[in-house]
Parts: C-alpha cells; sequence; structure tokens
C-alpha cells in the first residue's frame, strides 16, 4: 500500500480560515466557535451512510468474537484511546482497543515524531495479532498520517476489515476495499489546529460507532446502559435506577436482585422480569447471546 505523497495539495484542515483571532473581541471569538461546532456537526451528519456500515462492520467483529481497532496519532489517537477506554464500563467489553502512536506517554504529552513512523504503525498493529475477525479503523484528520497507514499496513496482510476516517478528502491511495468515512469539517478556525472542528467531528462519529455497535449486540436496552460496570457508588446507583426501571419495582429491591446477580444489570432484569434464579437468568441470557430483550421475549432461549 503506497503511502500518500507530501507533494499531493494540502489536506483542508491545514486551509486557511481567515479569522482574525488576534484582534477578535471575546464575545466574537465565542461566536467563531459556536459556527465552527454546528459546521463539525453537519460534517458528521453528511457522513450518516458510512457512519452506519462502520457501525454494521463494528457491531459483525464484535458479534462474530473479533475486535475493534481504532488507531490514530495526535489528537486523533488520544480520541481513539479515551472512545476505547470508555467501552469496558459503559458497555462491559474490552473487544474495542485503542492504539495512539508514541503509546501511552504520548496521551499525556504530544509525541509529534511518532505520527511519521510508517513501519512503527505497522509493528504495533502487528503486535495486537490482527485477524480477518477483527475491525481496523484509522483516524486521521488529514488522512495522511503515516503512522495509521502503517496501521492498515498491517490490516491488509492480516485479511482484517478495515476503515479511514478522516476530515480531509480521502487520498487516491485509500486502502482498497477498506470503508472510508469522509467528515468534511473544512479550515479550522485556528489554521491546522484539527483538536478543534476535526476533532469535534471526530470524537462525535466515534461515540455514534462505538455506542452503534454495542447497541447491535444488545448492551444497550432503549437508551439504558444495561451492561453497565458498576465500579463506584454513582454508577452502583445508575444500575439500580435501570433495573428498578425495566423490572418496574422499587430500588431497594432493585438491589436485592442486583446483589443475586453479582451487581449485573442484565441478569437481574432478566431474574426481576421472569421471576427467575440468578443461575436461570444467566442461562437465558446466554441461549440468547447475551441480547436482553431476546432473552425477555424467549427469542433463542
Amino acid at each position: 500500500m503506497e503511502e500518500p505523497q507530501p507533494t499531493s495539495p494540502l489536506p483542508t484542515t491545514e486551509a486557511r480560515s481567515g479569522a482574525r483571532l488576534d484582534e477578535a473581541s471575546p464575545l466574537e471569538i465565542a461566536r467563531l466557535f459556536q459556527q465552527a461546532d454546528r459546521e463539525a456537526a453537519a460534517a458528521v451528519a453528511a457522513a450518516e451512510e458510512s457512519l452506519a456500515g462502520a457501525i454494521e462492520q463494528a457491531a459483525r467483529a464484535l458479534a462474530g468474537g473479533g475486535r475493534v481497532v481504532l488507531t490514530g496519532a495526535g489528537t486523533s489517537g488520544r480520541l481513539a484511546v479515551l472512545e476505547a477506554a470508555e467501552c469496558l464500563p459503559t458497555f462491559g467489553s474490552e473487544d474495542v482497543v485503542g492504539l495512539i502512536a508514541g503509546g501511552e506517554p504520548a496521551l499525556l504529552r504530544a509525541k509529534e515524531g511518532a505520527e511519521d513512523d510508517r513501519a512503527g504503525g505497522r509493528a504495533a498493529a502487528e503486535a495486537l495479532e490482527l485477524s480477518p475477525a477483527d475491525f481496523l479503523l484509522g483516524v486521521t484528520a488529514s488522512g495522511r498520517t503515516p503512522f495509521v497507514w502503517g496501521t492498515l499496513d498491517a490490516a491488509a496482510a492480516a485479511g482484517t476489515p478495515c476503515g479511514l476516517l478522516c476530515c480531509s478528502p480521502p487520498p487516491a491511495e485509500a486502502p482498497p476495499r477498506a470503508l472510508t468515512i469522509h467528515l468534511a469539517t473544512g479550515a479550522e478556525v485556528l489554521s491546522g489546529s484539527t483538536r478543534l472542528k476535526a476533532g469535534t467531528a471526530t470524537k462525535c462519529a466515534l461515540n455514534a460507532i462505538s455506542t452503534g455497535a454495542m447497541a447491535r449486540l444488545g448492551k444497550v436496552y432503549d437508551d439504558l446502559m444495561v451492561d453497565v460496570i458498576a465500579g463506584n457508588a454513582k454508577l452502583r446507583r445508575r444500575a439500580a435506577r435501570i433495573v428498578a426501571t425495566l423490572v418496574e419495582c422499587d430500588e431497594e429491591r432493585a438491589r436485592e436482585l442486583l446483589a443475586a446477580c453479582g451487581g449485573e444489570a442484565k441478569p437481574a432484569i432478566v431474574a426481576g422480569r421472569l421471576g427467575l434464579d440468578a443461575p436461570a437468568a444467566r442461562a437465558r441470557l446466554e441461549a440468547c447471546g447475551g441480547h436482553l430483550r431476546r432473552a425477555l421475549r424467549g427469542e433463542g432461549a
């Protein structure tokens, strides 16, 4: 897979916005950013078809026992790692993996040179032992980051379905058969600072992909996070509210159900709704692939 050439036209994220920020009043600056945020949201809305494709690809990988691997450098890498990190407490899933150029130190302090290391990207992705069951999404505002392209090289070699999420028109060398999500955010208020509009749009897109995939797997019931890991007081209260809502009981009864089910909301809900003990509730969920709605309806059980 050839690397996008630096002689090609600049990515649109490097274009000038024309804003005179150093002469603007605080109110004018606030308005500029409000407009930029609206443009970011519009760019995500315009990419809904490709986002739907990414949701389906991610759900297919997770349903088949594979992983979703999100890779990036700089701001894009931090957003990728953030999205992956949130999937364990929110959905009880460790199968969304974030990979950033420069590794963990780059989360707290920029390691700008790491993004230029295509071989390093390939090696980092290869260390994950990718397989055709996985789905790898490279996240790069410019569409050209060598580290990300290295991870796409590794995906291609492993037969792993892959995608490219970018905020500039994708290069002609885009990976064959890869899903491309183009968020056309245009010039930044501060030229080239892709932590701004591009970062906002990227965060919105990643939110939709991960949450949508988890919803397809039954880790969501309506708008409730029924696979929440209740690891602190706030989340324990949330789990009790979720169980109470779906079982239609008071929170004291919900806490009893949760205690009997090891603090897990889904079996507690099945037990409470269907009058089962914890082992029977877990067995019913397992027979339905962990999908709460199907378990409650008896589908697949």
